[in-house]
């Protein structure tokens, strides 16, 4: 394995000749859905109606889950494997909201892995069990990734076992679940283009001890472990109409390129789409459309894997910030499900009562986090009919 960039990198020509396509994302077809006071608009533009004039309305009580499937799309969330004990009432609307489960942090290496030496798939096991108990399918979170390493890891991997290590975490993971996973999230955020390394990679312990050809080695791994599965790269801050995220947009394709050209098994991109709706205005329509079509025309499909809307900066009213909030949801959903390649969006938490975003992005006012589709009662929020909205109005894969 090598380095070196390929030279079979597709034009940026033949990628974008479908960058002007305008598609329509306002009007929702069918008896399913009633949306009131909104106008058709192009898909190159954002909505011109303010949150606050939006009706966000919707018709029917079909979950979440069966409207995407209606759509060939599937529709899920994250988990953590306590609550599956701890809240029966929670767990129940999970299942019937859901039509895929990911496990938040089972199957992390620090749940994982102990020691160098042993594997601990207690946790892991129960969320994969309650998933098939309950006919979700399962998404593999996260095969390879620089958090979330066992404290042992610093001291007991090197650039002379560091090969054999992975090796060895990839294939015992992936073939004790291989035939029961729906998709793996095989590499996790490898690309950081301000750290200045080799092909715009993060700088990781992965990256310090073998090069940017773990990536390679990874995905050819769990292919090999487990060949049923699709196999995907995941990663963040792809979204909004920024210089950052376009630059990081271009060293994620060109990863994707490489790894397409070298033959190396992988099947989508996961955008992680960890939104905020203070920067909602940020979203170019055109610009994300012509990114995806890009990534579809590698032969690759696309998952929104971990979804919510950060809200940690908006106004403490609640009825205006839950409208800020699901009109960043509909708008950002409105824009990527016009293209056919997206075939899952998952929601990272499906309740107010557990999103990660009130530990790590609280609000200074002190009042909870409002993120997720269901509030902390596992009501519908208008988040859920912004979603529902979207699932609706999209055309069928």
């Amino acid at each position: 394995m090598t380095d070196s960039k390929s030279d079979n990198r597709p034009t940026r020509a033949l990628l974008r000749r479908r960058e002007l396509l305008w598609l329509g994302i306002g009007a929702l077809s069918g008896a399913s859905a009633v949306v009131l006071g909104r106008s058709p608009q192009p898909s190159g533009q954002a909505t011109a109606q303010s949150p606050e004039a939006r009706s966000f309305e919707v018709s029917g009580d079909r979950s979440l889950g069966a409207r995407a499937a209606a759509k060939g799309i599937l529709y899920g969330a994250a988990i953590d494997r306590s609550i599956l004990a701890d809240d029966t009432a929670f767990t129940a609307r999970f299942v019937q909201e859901c039509r895929m489960l990911v496990p938040e942090n089972s199957m992390k290496w620090r749940s994982l892995r102990p020691s160098l030496d042993t594997f601990d798939f207690n946790a892991a096991d129960q969320v994969v069990d309650f998933a098939t108990q309950h006919n979700l399918e399962v998404r593999g979170h996260t095969l390879v990734w620089h958090q979330s390493l066992p404290g042992w890891f610093a001291e007991e991997v090197t650039r002379q076992n560091a090969e054999q290590v992975l090796v060895n975490h990839v294939q015992t993971v992936a073939r004790r679940y291989a035939g029961r996973i729906h998709s793996w999230d095989v590499v996790n955020e490898a690309i950081q283009p301000k750290e200045k390394q080799t092909d715009d990679f993060r700088n990781s312990p992965w990256f310090k001890l073998l090069g940017i050809d773990y990536v390679e080695l990874a995905f050819r791994v769990a292919a090999e472990a487990d060949p049923n599965a699709m196999l995907l790269y995941n990663d963040y801050s792809l979204d909004y109409d920024t210089d950052e995220d376009e630059t990081k947009r271009n060293a994620v394709l060109r990863l994707l390129e490489r790894l397409k050209s070298r033959g190396v098994p992988i099947h989508a991109l996961g955008l992680q789409a960890h939104l905020d709706g203070q920067d909602s205005h940020q979203l170019n329509p055109v610009q994300m459309q012509r990114f995806l079509r890009e990534v579809a025309d590698l032969g690759l499909k696309v998952f929104v894997t971990e979804l919510d809307v950060k809200d940690q900066t908006l106004p403490a009213n609640v009825d205006q910030r839950d409208r800020i909030v699901a009109a960043a949801y509909e708008d950002y959903l409105s824009a990527i499900l016009a293209e056919p390649a997206v075939i899952a969006v998952l929601t990272w938490g499906l309740s107010d009562r557990y999103s990660w975003l009130s530990e790590f992005k609280p609000r200074e006012d002190g009042m909870p986090v409002r993120p997720l589709p269901l509030d902390d009662e596992l009501q519908p929020k208008l988040a859920w009919n912004a979603i529902a909205r979207a699932f609706d109005q999209a055309p069928r894969r």
